[in-house]
């Protein structure tokens, strides 16, 4: 599949049309649902191979926050062959108590996969979990950018950003 090819099946299958109300608060007119391209096989599979495509050197773990992002990392870790790690929202109150799911620690060095960047708010979270750790975001990938100002917050905040997509990449 080309990547033009991927963003016209990211579109087909998960942008809707009405009234929404972001993450952010902000309203819009159209929603790109995440949850119905991420569990595409064919979408996964060539997502996997774009994300693991800006690994790059340095990186050797790839991360990605509840809920959108797993699956998006475990293509990404199945494409490139690296470890991942799961961010919880929260630390969980039972068995390990952990927020971090998988082995991250001083010294890694961190790709941080988002699924649909509107200001970024979540992923810096996600980026400070990761930071408290010792180890350090080499950069953020997000599947799209919504061009609503997460690549100035996420930038503004001392990150590498870069996007699979932008909502004009796929027609909106």
């Amino acid at each position: 599949m080309t990547k033009q090819q991927l963003a016209e099946r990211i579109a087909e299958v998960s942008l809707l049309k009405g009234e929404f109300t972001l993450r952010s608060g902000r309203k819009s007119h159209y929603y790109l649902d995440k949850y119905l391209f991420s569990t595409q096989p064919d979408v996964l599979v060539e997502l996997g191979k774009l994300f693991a495509e800006r690994v790059g050197d340095q990186v050797n773990k790839l991360a990605g926050a509840e809920l959108g992002g797993i699956p998006l990392v475990t293509a990404a870790s199945l494409a490139s062959g690296l470890p991942c790690i799961f961010i919880r929202n929260q630390k969980k109150d039972y068995g390990t108590a952990k927020q971090l799911e998988g082995k991250l620690g001083e010294g890694d060095v961190v790709m941080l996969v988002e699924d649909v960047c509107t200001t970024g708010g979540q992923v810096l979270e996600a980026a400070k979990v990761i930071e408290a750790t010792g180890a350090k975001v080499a950069k953020i990938v997000g599947t799209i950018d919504r061009e609503e100002g997460a690549r100035e917050n996420i930038e503004g905040a001392g990150y590498v950003f870069e996007a699979l997509f932008t909502k004009t990449d796929l027609g909106v």
